[in-house]
């Protein structure tokens, strides 16, 4: 008890935690920051029966909140503490999938790690009502598949009571979760250099920095543009796709057999190299 109240006399705020009856979806979290971090930005949250998915471009801060919803959901539950102004919420066990790591020594490559974690979550179905915390989901794999089995995973989550928060690059996602809320950290880019408010905001991210952390990393300039010219490139593609392309085919229409999709494949395509220019 001594040290919990040393730990409490030093933080910059806390709470007790109120723990609600029953096994509804519901978190509610008022100025939350995490333990660790002495000038971090408190973030405010609140989960009333929809599961939730973060966005975000990259150093804005999803992961940091991930982990500081499931650090001071454990503190909550085992010395009834939480670095907040206000916690309330069920009695929450909390499971992960964060900083996953492939393994020379048991054979295990990175992507079946995420399996694996993952995997553990359906396992482990009954008991305790979860705080279910995910930082990307199957990145070790190809963008398409990666895509389908997020989905489908999500949506199997959903079914039941656990609170679930996962924090993705895959904007894609949201139009295949529409029981899902989104939320999003952003960044700006100031005098050549990139800024973060590190504060939670409604809705999807609409914004990238991949290439900017690049340029800001000292990469070549030539790599750079190359890469911004080919990112501009895939966007025009995907947006001049036709509509019809882009929809699923129905079960009622035929579907080209392996050797057809093979021999599509072959085929030469036309499509214009991406146009060089030279940025100022």
């Amino acid at each position: 008890m001594c040290s919990v109240a040393v730990l409490r006399g030093e933080a910059r705020q806390w709470c007790r935690p109120v723990f609600l009856p029953g096994r509804a979806r519901t978190l509610d979290a008022h100025a939350i920051t995490h333990p660790l971090m002495g000038d971090a930005v408190p973030n405010s949250i609140r989960i009333d029966g929809r599961n939730i998915v973060l966005t975000g471009s990259n150093m804005s801060g999803k992961s940091t909140f991930i982990r500081t919803l499931g650090v001071n959901a454990v503190l909550a539950r085992t010395i009834h503490t939480v670095f907040a102004g206000d916690w309330r919420a069920p009695l929450l066990a909390v499971r992960s999938s964060i900083a996953r790591a492939d393994s020379l020594l048991d054979g295990t490559s990175y992507y079946r790690a995420e399996v694996d974690a993952i995997g553990a979550f359906f396992r482990s179905a009954e008991g305790d009502q979860r705080l279910i915390l995910i930082d990307e989901l199957f990145r070790g794999t190809n963008s398409i598949e990666r895509i389908a089995a997020a989905q489908a995973v999500l949506a199997e989550l959903d079914r039941g009571d656990s609170v679930v928060v996962i924090a993705t690059h895959d904007v894609e996602l949201l139009a295949l979760l529409p029981t899902y809320a989104s939320f999003h950290f952003r960044e700006e880019v100031r005098e050549g250099a990139l800024t973060f408010d590190y504060r939670l905001h409604d809705g999807p991210c609409s914004t990238r920095n991949a290439l900017a952390i690049l340029e800001l990393a000292g990469y070549p300039a030539a790599v750079v543009q190359r890469a911004r010219q080919t990112a501009a490139s895939l966007e025009r593609r995907v947006a001049e796709q036709p509509s019809g392309d882009k929809e699923q085919p129905s079960g009622d229409k035929e579907q080209p057999s392996g050797e057809q999709e093979a021999n599509r494949e072959l085929e030469p395509r036309a499509e214009p190299e991406p146009e060089l220019r030279a940025e100022a």
